[in-house]
């Protein structure tokens, strides 16, 4: 999927790596986590399907800069990917996984765990405070602010989910914490 953000991107502008990876941190990253090792290998496999070509610019005392842009076919396969029936509501979720295993651990360590899980969460809330400046930005930036509605309907859907994240994390605490008094009073629920 990396592939077709990328894909997308380069569908608003040409751009470098470099570019490709601070829209992923400053944009992206809320619902998409992307290392910059990624994208550039993820570039050379676009620009093998001939989906990207690649335009080296010479620099005056640096390296030459690599400036990608989306050819005819990668911007069918955007298309073709955008079209495909596939809602991609499959879940993988690493931190569920380990969840259901915690019962191996005592109460206090899980109480803290489910603590750092929202406070993270709280971090990462707080930082996408910043995200309708990155769109309106980003939208002028680009001259399609029309696509800016789309971000928005994004970054409210990781916004809302982060919070809910954060109030499931805080009822896990609660439910910990009414079962560890009520093993203490030895209430056999």
């Amino acid at each position: 999927m990396l592939k077709h953000g990328i894909l997308g991107l380069l569908n608003y502008r040409e751009m470098t790596g470099y570019e490709i990876m601070e829209t992923f941190r400053d944009s992206l990253n809320y619902f998409w986590d992307a290392k910059t090792s990624q994208i550039y290998r993820e570039l050379q496999g676009l620009e093998q399907k001939e989906w990207v070509s690649k335009t080296v610019v010479p620099q005056n005392g640096k390296p030459d800069k690599n400036v990608y842009s989306i050819t005819a076919a990668g911007r069918e396969e955007l298309l073709r990917w955008l079209a495909d029936d596939d809602l991609g509501l499959r879940v993988k979720t690493p931190i569920l996984m380990k969840v259901f295993f915690l019962g191996e651990r005592s109460a206090e360590d899980n109480i803290r765990y489910f603590e750092s899980v929202k406070r993270c969460c709280e971090l990462f809330l707080k930082s996408l405070e910043s995200v309708p400046q990155y769109i309106d930005t980003y939208g002028d930036m680009i001259g399609q602010k029309d696509k800016a509605l789309y971000w928005q309907m994004t970054a409210e859907y990781g916004r809302r989910s982060t919070q809910m994240q954060i109030e499931w994390a805080q009822d896990c605490i609660q439910r910990l914490e009414e079962n560890r008094k009520h093993e203490y009073f030895g209430d056999k629920r």
